[in-house]
């Protein structure tokens, strides 16, 4: 743990124990003082050009919430090149209260910058609050950018209220055919997590024009009927039933 963590916690601890701060030599001032600083050096971590250093700020930070901390997290979010840092942002922005996080993540979305539209409905996604599910637009579930749509799929399947799944697999469905292998297994696993609903969703697709459309629907649809399937396997053999001219509806 940073020094700059520790000190913050020595300040909490000393508060909620009722121990009396004027015993210690820094004067009230000073102390404050020195909390600004530690603030001012754990978001001035968070942009070094260190990833473990970044890596540890932004666990200082979580371990210490400070509303303070949103902005800079929200903002690095957008520019973070390490998964793994990241990963950690998220956590600490999942430490503040939800009524500091929420307003800063929600106006990310509408952010010119790919990666701040995709962190932010990741961080939505694992917060978890309702609220958020007006803001999981058409738009973003149809963005052009694979990164962007997959976690807009994963924070969609989050938040949908009860009642709103088969219109939310409507348009997870014309996604179908889009993206190469990972973002196709996004999708499938998104709409194989809204259950039974998604079927009707997929009827328009399993007779398209373009075979990969096709054969993803029907690859979906099998990880449905059969969970234990994986699905590079699902995909291939759909892929040769297009290919033969099935549809996949004989024996239903």
């Amino acid at each position: 743990m940073t020094r700059s963590s520790l000190r913050t916690e020595e300040v909490v601890s000393m508060t909620v124990t009722g121990q009396d701060t004027n015993t210690r030599r820094d004067t009230d001032t000073g102390t404050d003082a020195d909390v600004d600083t530690d603030a001012a050096r754990a978001i001035g971590g968070l942009a070094d050009e260190r990833a473990s250093v970044r890596l540890r700020a932004a666990l200082a930070i979580g371990s210490a919430p400070d509303p303070r901390y949103v902005g800079p997290l929200v903002e690095r979010c957008a520019t973070e090149p390490e998964f793994f840092v990241r990963d950690m942002l998220t956590w600490a922005l999942n430490r503040h209260p939800v009524t500091l996080t929420l307003p800063a993540l929600l106006q990310e979305l509408r952010s010119e910058h790919p990666q701040a539209r995709s962190q932010a409905l990741h961080t939505l996604s694992k917060i978890g609050d309702p609220q958020a599910w007006p803001a999981i637009t058409r738009a973003l579930l149809t963005d052009p950018d694979d990164e962007v749509a997959r976690s807009a799929w994963r924070a969609a399947v989050v938040l949908v209220p009860e009642g709103e799944e088969p219109a939310l697999t409507t348009v997870l469905a014309t996604q179908l055919g889009r993206g190469g292998h990972e973002t196709q297994l996004s999708l499938s696993r998104a709409l194989v997590a809204l259950g039974e609903p998604m079927v009707a969703a997929l009827l328009p697709a399993r007779t398209a024009a373009d075979p990969a459309v096709r054969a993803h629907a029907l690859a979906t649809e099998k990880l449905l009927r059969d969970p234990d399937t994986g699905f590079a396997f699902a995909i291939e053999e759909a892929k040769r039933v297009v290919a033969l001219g099935g549809s996949g509806q004989e024996g239903h």
